[in-house]
């Protein structure tokens, strides 16, 4: 089949076009490079892919340039269409609520429309555990309400799931909305915790810790979010949510404890005051994705951390 892959060159979205690739697939993974993070990460991600020598075309473009989208989609026809561009992160988009919007809702529609247009009938987007908020019931449940998200970042995310569910009703186009849980592993963004505290650590440098460290996530590795998604693309679902995650609640005292172990390195802990729009907890309920998906998380955090640190000690950019 033919895949587009918005956000090819981060993070998940190079691990799922090679992923794809290697399953036989044609991918064309659509991405702006923006400066988010040094987008050095980015070009060594598809550089791997092209070193693959398999069907797959990288294309610089901008979720906000509809014409790009139209004309891209006007000269392939794509089987599917999975959507993990987004302007990433709690914090950053409490500093920048306004593009997170205009990025992260505005692009979708923008891709929507377009996929719409071109009579792509199936189509993949990334949510998030943060839809959540502070959610009382644990683990979180597909079926909770969730009307009281507590960052920017959520909240363009949760109007991405109600757009994804317009298309649906109205144009008759099959959306699945995957809501996934602190994804980490091989290509991380060098943003995120777990990779920002191993550097540091590794530097002998001070880890920045919000709160006394109880926060507690629902840590899922790379491919078992691969396997999750790949499923999706296999089945017609109408319009659907799933979570994606290890079902499985790790400490940030806990995390760090690991990053310890697997390091050989002792963390020093810089405390700072707990930041807003932080959650205290996500957990994951995959019930329904393990019945209706056959999903089946292997990676416990005890072995995916040391994963990471075989991968993180070899990334020739940290």
């Amino acid at each position: 089949m033919n895949f587009l892959v918005t956000g090819g060159a981060g993070f998940i979205g190079s691990n799922l076009c090679e992923r794809l690739l290697l399953l036989g697939h044609a991918v064309w993974a659509f991405d702006d490079l923006n400066d988010f993070y040094d987008p050095r990460f980015k070009q060594r991600n598809v550089r791997s892919l092209q070193a693959l020598a398999k069907p797959f075309e990288f294309v610089h473009g901008d979720l906000l340039d509809r014409r790009a989208l139209d004309e891209l989609l006007g000269s392939v026809r794509f089987d599917q269409i999975i959507h993990l561009a987004a302007r990433a992160g709690v914090r950053p988009s409490l500093q920048a609520p306004a593009l997170y919007q205009r990025v992260n809702v505005e692009g979708t529609v923008n891709l929507l429309e377009a996929a719409r247009n071109a009579n792509v009938r199936k189509i993949i987007i990334a949510s998030s555990s943060s839809v959540y908020g502070v959610n009382s019931k644990v683990p979180f449940s597909e079926s909770d309400p969730i009307f009281t998200p507590i960052s920017p970042y959520a909240a363009s995310k949760l109007a991405c799931e109600a757009l994804g569910h317009v298309y649906h009703h109205v144009y008759g186009m099959d959306v699945a909305m995957l809501r996934f849980f602190t994804v980490y592993g091989t290509r991380q963004r060098p943003d995120l915790a777990i990779y920002k505290f191993a550097k540091l650590m590794l530097e002998g440098k001070p880890i920045p810790v919000f709160g006394e460290g109880t926060t507690a996530r629902d840590y899922t590795y790379i491919t078992d979010i691969l396997d999750g998604i790949v499923a999706c693309t296999e089945h017609e679902f109408g319009y659907e949510i799933f979570n994606l995650g290890e079902s499985q609640v790790t400490s940030l005292n806990r995390m760090i404890e690991l990053l310890e172990d697997a390091l050989g390195r002792k963390a020093v802990i810089d405390r700072q005051p707990v930041q807003a729009g932080d959650v205290p907890l996500t957990y994951a309920d995959i019930s329904k994705a393990q019945a209706r998906l056959g999903y089946d998380p292997k990676v416990k955090i005890e072995q995916g951390i040391r994963l990471f640190v075989d991968w993180f000690r070899s990334d020739e950019l940290r």
